[in-house]
C-alpha cells in the first residue's frame, strides 16, 4: 500500500453516557466524569438480576431525532443517526459525488430491544401487534442502513459484526476502502444499545459484568486489583474518514491521520483473550507496519481494558509485547462503561483527540494497580507535548483483534 492514499479524519460525532456530543464526551474524560448511575428499572426488580447498575446516554435520541424518526428506528440505529449526522455536519457536509460516499457501520449485537420487545409482543397479542418495521430494526446491519439511506451514499453500505471490535473494525474497514479507491469519503464507526434484562443475565451469568451495585461511579475499575467486570454502557462514535488530498482540495479541517490498521484473530477461545496477548499483538503490529512506524515511535495506547479480571492483564501482555513499557495508557471504559459495539469507534475518538491535543485522559478507579499489570497506566490526566503517533486497540468475542494508529496530520 506503499502508494496508496493518505486516511485523514474530517468529521467526528459521538453521543455516550457522559456526552451528548463528540466534544462533550472529550471534555468529560479530561473532566473525570463517569457515566455509571443505578438500573432502575422495574424489570431488575422483577427477575432479581444480580447486575443493578449500568451507563445510560446522557442525551435521549428522542431530543435529538424527530419522533417520526425515532419510531421508525431501533434505539441502536438512533443513536448511530444522532452521532453521523453530527460527523457529517462536524465535517463540513460537503457536497460530492454520492457515489464516491460510503458508509461503514459496526454493531455487536444490534437491534435486539426490537427483537426482544416485539417478541414478547407476539407471545402476548399475537401476530398482528408485532411492528410492520421489526426486521429492518432487529437486522445487524440497520445502523449501517439508517446512515446510508440518510447520507444517500451509493459508494457502498457496510457492517462489520465483531462484538465489542466492531465499532474499530468499521473503522479499518473504511480504511481499507478509500485506500483502495472504493470511495474518497466515508462515515464510519460504532453503534450499541441493548440495556435489557436477556444481554445483562447473559453477561452476568458468565460472571463478565460488576456487581458493585452499592457503587456506581466506582464499578468500572479497569487495570485495578478489586475490577470485577465490566458495565454495561451504550451510545455510537463516528468518523469521517476522507482521502487526504480530497480533503486538502476542499480546504477541509483536518483532525489528523487515521495512518494504519490491523486485524487479527486469536483462535484460541469464544470468549476468553489468548493470555499472552499473541494474537492482539499481530494486529497491532500489522498496524504500525501499515503506518511505517516503529513501536518507539507511540507514545500512548487507549486500551480495550473493560474491567474484567483476565481481559486487563492480557492486555497489559499485548501492549508489553508489540509496543514496549513506554507509552502511557488510558482507560476510558472507567468512565462510558463498556458501549461493546460502539466502544472501539468512541474509543478511536478519544485516541484521536489524545493526539492532537497532546493530552491523555486519566484512568478513573485506578486505586491500586493490578501487580500483574506492567505498563504506564495514567490515573490523572497527562500532558504529552511530544505526542504524535497513538493506538487504540479493541478485542471482541470471538477472538477478533483490531488496532487503529492515529498520528498528527
Amino acid at each position: 500500500m506503499s502508494n496508496s492514499p493518505d486516511v485523514v479524519v474530517t468529521g467526528i460525532g459521538a453521543t455516550t453516557p457522559i456526552g451528548g456530543t463528540a466534544p462533550e464526551t472529550w471534555q468529560a474524560m479530561l473532566d473525570g466524569r463517569i457515566g455509571v448511575t443505578a438500573l432502575t428499572e422495574p424489570w431488575a426488580e422483577k427477575y432479581d438480576l444480580p447486575v443493578r447498575i449500568h451507563a445510560p446516554l446522557a442525551v435521549d435520541p428522542s431530543e435529538v431525532l424527530s419522533r417520526v424518526e425515532a419510531r421508525r428506528l431501533d434505539r441502536c440505529q438512533q443513536v448511530a443517526l444522532v452521532a453521523a449526522r453530527e460527523a457529517w455536519a462536524d465535517a463540513g457536509a460537503p457536497e460530492l459525488d454520492l457515489e464516491r460516499l460510503g458508509v461503514v457501520v459496526g454493531t455487536g449485537i444490534g437491534g435486539a430491544l426490537t427483537l426482544l420487545g416485539q417478541d414478547d409482543l407476539l407471545e402476548q397479542d399475537g401476530v398482528r401487534k408485532v411492528a410492520v418495521l421489526t426486521v429492518p430494526m432487529l437486522m445487524p446491519n440497520g445502523p449501517a442502513a439508517a446512515v446510508g439511506l440518510w447520507a444517500k451514499a451509493r459508494g457502498g453500505v457496510h457492517a462489520p459484526v465483531s462484538a465489542c471490535a466492531s465499532g474499530a473494525e468499521a473503522l479499518a474497514w473504511a480504511f481499507r476502502m478509500i485506500r483502495d479507491g472504493d470511495f474518497d469519503i466515508a462515515i464510519a464507526g460504532g453503534a450499541e444499545s441493548c440495556t435489557h434484562p436477556l444481554p445483562i443475565s447473559g453477561f452476568s451469568q458468565m460472571r463478565a459484568m460488576s456487581t458493585r451495585n452499592d457503587d456506581p461511579l466506582g464499578a468500572s475499575r479497569p487495570f485495578d486489583v478489586e475490577r470485577d467486570g465490566f458495565v454495561l454502557g451504550e451510545g455510537a462514535g463516528m468518523m469521517v474518514l476522507e482521502n487526504a488530498d480530497h480533503a486538502r482540495a476542499r480546504g477541509a479541517k483536518i483532525y489528523g491521520r487515521l495512518a494504519g490498521v490491523g486485524m487479527s484473530n486469536d483462535a484460541f477461545h469464544i470468549t476468553a483473550p489468548e493470555p499472552q496477548g499473541e494474537g492482539a499483538s499481530r494486529a497491532i503490529g500489522k498496524a504500525l507496519r501499515i503506518a511505517g512506524l516503529d513501536k518507539k515511535d507511540i507514545g500512548h495506547v487507549n486500551a480495550h481494558a473493560t474491567s474484567t479480571p483476565v481481559g486487563d492483564v492480557a492486555e497489559s501482555n499485548t501492549i508489553l509485547r508489540s509496543i514496549g513499557e513506554h507509552p502511557v495508557v488510558t482507560a476510558t471504559k472507567s468512565m462510558t462503561g463498556h458501549m461493546l459495539g460502539a466502544a472501539g469507534a468512541v474509543e478511536g475518538i478519544a485516541t484521536l483527540l489524545a493526539v492532537r491535543d497532546g493530552i491523555v485522559p486519566g484512568t478513573r478507579n485506578l486505586n491500586k494497580l493490578d501487580p500483574e499489570v506492567g505498563v504506564d497506566v495514567a490515573i490523572e490526566n497527562r500532558e504529552v507535548p511530544s505526542l504524535r503517533a497513538a493506538v487504540n486497540d479493541s478485542f471482541g468475542f470471538g477472538g477478533h483483534n483490531v488496532a487503529l494508529v492515529f498520528t498528527k496530520d
